[in-house]
Formats: C-alpha cells, structure tokens, sequence
C-alpha cells in the first residue's frame, strides 16, 4: 500500500489519551473520511455510471468552488489516514481511505492533463511571464479592480496556473508527485518541441551537414537562427522555468527535474549550432555571421545563466560558453586569412589615373564594419597578441589611450595593423606607375581614402586624432611629391626672377619653353583623378599659386615683345587658372589636348587675351 506519510513513527507509544478524547478524534475522522467519500465519489473517473464526472472538468468555471472543496477533502483525507495509522496501522478504516485516495489521485491525474491540454494556447510563455508578476495565488483573481487591470488572456492563464499548482500541491503532499511530473513533462516538452520547430531551430543539423553547406545556404540558416535564438531565450525557455517554478514551488527538487527534462535537448540543440558552424571553412567574407552569432550569445548570456542556473542544465551552459569559445577562435583565425588575403593581394592592373585602389575600398569598408562589432571584439581581441616581431609605435595609433578606450585598445592596435599592411601593399602598388609623380598622385589618394574612411567611423574612436593628423600630414607630403615632380619642368620654364632684361630672342624662347612644358604637363595628366574635392582643390590651388602670379609677371612685361611673332604667346594667365581648373577630374580634361588649340592672335589693352581653348 502506498503511504502518503513523510513523518517517521514516534520511536515509542504516545501516551495514551483519555477514552473521551479518543471518541471525539475519532468522530472528526471519521467524518473527514465521510465527507471525502462524497466528492470523491462523486467525480470517479473510473464509476461508469457517473456521466456528469465523465464530461465535466471539476476545475471547470462552474465548479471552481467544488473544485477548492475537493482539495480540501484530499487534505482532510491525509489526516484521517495520519490518525489512524498512529492508531491501527491494520484497521479497515485506514485501507477505506487509501482506495479513496487513489480515487481522487486519478481524478487529479485527469484534471492536470486536461488542464495542461486546454491551455496550450493561454500557458505561453508571454502570458505565463505576465502572470508571474501578480499576485494571483487562487483559481481566482482577488478583487474586481485587479481583474480589470488584467487582459482575459493573462486572466485564463493566472487562472490554470494556479489549478496547476493546487493539483501538484495536493499530489506531490499525498505522494503522487511521480505522476503529477510525468504528465507534465510529457505535454510541456512536445509544446517546447513544437515552438522551436516553428522557430525553424533544426535540431538535427549535424557538423558533417554543414560542412558540405554552401555558405549561401548556412548563412540562411544562420539568419533564422539569430531570430530564433532571442524568443527561444527570452520568451520560450524563461516563460517554461517561471511555470514548472510556479506549478512545482513545493518541490524544489521535481520542478527542476522538470524543467531541465523538458527544455535541455532543445537548449542543446540551440547553442551547438553556433559551434558547428564556427568550425566552417574560414574565409573573410563569413567574418560578420561569425560576429553575430558570438553577439547574441554573449548580449543573451545573462539571461541563459540565470534560466539555466540548475545542476541539471549545467551542460546548456557549458554548450553555450563552448560556442562563444569557438565563436571567438574562429574570429580571429578569419583575422589572420584577412591580414594574410592582403599581403598575398598581386593584381598588377594599375588603377586608371591614379584613383582608389579596389584594394583599398574592400579593406577599409571591411574594417569600418568590423568597428560595429566594437565591444564583442574587445573581448575576443583581449588577450590575442599582435604576432610581429615589435609592437607598433604609440605614435603611429595617436594619442595614448585614455581611460574610457582600455577595452578597445587590442582593436585599435589590430585593426591599426592591419590598415598599415595594406598601406604598405599600396606603396608596392604605386610602383606600377611609370610616371613617378602619378606614383604619388596614386598614393595621396588612397591614403585620402583611407583618412576620410577613418573620420566618418567608429574607427576615428579607435584609432584617435593623433593617428589622424599623422596620416593627413603624410597625404600632404605625397600631394607635395606629385606637385613638385608632376610640374617641375613647368616651374622651371618659367623665368628667373633675376633676370631683370631679357632680349627678344631669350623672350620668345622662355615663352616657347614655358608653352611646350605646359602643353606636357596638361595633356599628360588630363586623364589623372583626385576622387576627394576638397584634396583636388588644395592641389590645385597650391600649384596655381606657385605658377600663375610669375608668369603674370612676365606676361605683363613681356608680351609685347613678340607680340608680332603669332603663336609665341599661348596662353594668357587666367588660361592657366582655368586649365588647371580642368585637371584631376579624370575626365582627360575640357580641351582634352592643348596642342590643338588655337593661339593667341590678338590682344587688347582692356582685356589682355583671348583664348581659343574653351573656358572653365
């Protein structure tokens, strides 16, 4: 016979009461024992005469106070039992009231099943989490004000929750908890089961399986994935262990058992995959999905620590922690193919007038992305050197790191690295020019690129003002570079300042001279690009001040001198002005070939020239 007492015998005979006493206790049990019989019998699942049992729920609406005096029955049962165990442990009294016991734990099997089964829909995990935050700790809501406050949805399942509880009280306290836990498992864990399908969480997905994925197909799954991960976390997983904690609250030990019997192979299933796919052929382009799974593990860890804090669901932990492990050993193995894809970068198609680099586009947008995963990469960055032989200058990062970027000092300094690898890549790359000043032209502009990109990102927080101002003043040096060479033997055609008289001939030499290198220089670079504006103007502003203002001078004082000889003077100052407003656009310039132009033929003292170029 099974026995509902969880209290030893006394180790010796209680001392026995007066007669009286004895007769009063025993008419209290033995009216306890009555008014059981009547419920209990009353609801029978197993009297086949009793219709009414058979297709009415006893925790239906209409019989919820009955419902509250059946429990009540069960209880008094429990103590009848107590009393006459502690006084005849063979009386027939005794064997009565464990049949009717039996009878009523059926009854609460039935009942718990039912009400578990009719409430799929009101016991999500939404409702079940709202639930948990009221007070509600009877089949009904306590005043009419706290059930307007309420929705019927959460209102239904505050309401089966409690029944829920009541049941596995009064089960689990007559020693029938076994049962009570096997139907719940059972029907919570097909809902959990059910919820991740629809979450599209394939529980099966093997290592091998995704290995033979094409990247296309698992990066898919890796989206639904992410969606999934956050409701099966904040929702599906913590609405469960705030019902089994509520249902089972009388039995720390049955509630655990039950939430980690129901919810561990789902769990596991759920976190193995991030690691599964981390074991995926590394490659750059697979950088971001790697970052975002270790994103949602690491923004959700809190939440999986504390719903799965139990002995039993130590190993979702663990799987979940192993993930972001190998998450994180991924990151940095596609790292270190990135840094390595850029050493190895060997086009040897020169950029079309000196623009930006496809190489430089790709690494700098690259990088620029990376700077959005800032705080996972601090972590996974922390304690991974820099694998060269001597740690980079603190002047080629800026300013020394203040307090507020020690986290994010390891990124600065890998994705400084990895910025300066692929600038040096690009010094190798300007070498494929034959043009020594468009070498340099090349340089200024990707190197402009590189600081636009730096200062309209998050990199600019990283990297700091210094690395910034550094890296311009280089820009200007390279920009320098080009003017010098680019316009030296225009610069040189001009004539000495020290020559205060010139004669006719040397006159229309030094305006053949300047004439022909000009020519050069202009139709040469017609085709050369500066894609920043506000680079392309310092340049040409720069070169047009260094030029225009001596050649004005000996225009004005020499043009008259072979004023007779047609085609000597071809260019007027302001034509220059213009013509340089024409370059680095890339464009091969307005007048395209200055050779081709018409000179200069006639002259007036109010306007100076004429030019038969088209104008700016």
């Amino acid at each position: 016979m099974r026995t509902i007492l969880f209290k030893s015998s006394p180790s010796r005979p209680p001392t026995p009461s007066p007669p009286h006493r004895h007769m009063f206790s025993d008419t209290l049990m033995d009216d306890n024992i009555e008014t059981a019989q009547v419920l209990i019998s009353k609801w029978d699942v197993s009297d086949s005469s009793s219709l009414y049992c058979n297709i009415t729920n006893l925790f239906a609406a209409d019989n919820r106070y009955e419902a509250k005096q059946y429990l009540n029955s069960i209880k008094d049962l429990q103590t009848a039992m107590q009393y006459y165990i502690s006084q005849d442990p063979t009386s027939d009294k005794l064997v009565f009231a464990q049949n009717l016991m039996q009878i009523a734990m059926k009854r609460l099997e039935k009942e718990f099943y039912l009400i578990l089964k009719a409430n799929r829909q009101h016991l999500d995990s939404e409702s079940v989490s709202r639930a948990s935050r009221s007070s509600i700790s009877e089949f009904e809501v306590e005043s009419e004000e706290e059930e307007d406050s309420i929705s019927e949805v959460e209102r239904v399942s505050m309401a089966a929750v409690a029944d829920l509880k009541a049941i596995a009280e009064c089960m689990i306290a007559a020693g029938y908890g076994k049962e009570c836990v096997k139907i719940y498992k059972i029907i919570r864990k097909s809902i959990v089961d059910e919820a991740l399908y629809h979450l599209d969480v394939e529980s099966r997905l093997s290592l091998a399986q995704i290995q033979k994925m094409d990247w296309e197909v698992l990066e898919v799954k890796i989206k639904t994935w992410l969606n999934a991960v956050k409701v099966a976390v904040k929702t599906l997983f913590y609405g469960e262990r705030v019902l089994c904690d509520q249902v089972f609250s009388s039995s720390p030990t049955m509630k655990e058992s039950c939430f980690a019997d129901i919810t561990r192979e789902g769990a596991l299933s759920l976190f193995v995959f991030p690691e599964n796919v981390a074991k995926y052929k590394k490659a750059p382009e697979r950088m971001f999905r790697t970052l975002d799974l270790y994103e949602a593990i690491a923004d959700l860890w809190p939440e999986i620590e504390s719903i799965f804090d139990l002995e039993s669901t130590s190993t979702v932990r663990q799987q979940a922690i192993s993930s972001l492990i190998k998450l994180g050993e991924a990151v940095r193995a596609i790292l270190t193919e990135f840094e390595s894809a850029i050493s190895k970068f060997n086009s040897k198609a020169a950029v079309p007038g000196g623009g930006i680099h496809p190489l430089t586009r790709y690494v700098m947008n690259y990088i620029t992305f990376l700077t959005d995963y800032s705080s996972v990469l601090a972590d996974i960055l922390a304690d991974w050197p820099l694998p060269v032989p001597s740690p980079l200058p603190e002047a080629y990062f800026g300013s020394p790191v203040s307090d507020d970027a020690i986290s994010n000092s390891a990124i600065s300094i890998r994705l400084a690295w990895l910025i300066l690898v692929m600038l040096c890549k690009l010094d190798g790359r300007a070498e494929m020019y034959k043009d020594v000043a468009l070498s340099y032209l090349f340089l200024a502009n990707n190197l402009q690129y590189v600081v636009n990109k730096v200062q309209r990102s998050n990199l600019k927080l990283l990297l700091g003002d210094e690395w910034i101002e550094k890296h311009e003043s280089k820009v200007r040096q390279y920009a320098s570079n080009y003017e010098r060479i680019g316009w030296s033997k225009v610069f040189a055609a001009l004539p000495d300042a020290k020559d205060n008289q010139m004669t006719t001939p040397q006159v229309t030499e030094c305006f053949k001279r300047f004439n022909s290198s000009f020519e050069e220089a202009y139709n040469r670079q017609a085709s050369w690009v500066v894609s920043d504006s506000k680079l392309r103007d310092q340049i040409k502003v720069s070169v047009a001040k260094k030029l225009v203002p001596v050649y004005r001078e000996f225009y004005d004082k020499y043009r008259f001198v072979v004023v007779i000889k047609e085609g000597v003077v071809r260019f007027a100052p302001e034509d220059l002005g213009n013509y340089l407003s024409d370059l680095l656009f890339g464009t091969g310039g307005s007048g395209s070939n200055l050779s081709s132009l018409s000179s200069v033929s006639s002259f007036s003292s109010s306007s100076g020239h004429s030019r038969g170029g088209p104008s700016r």
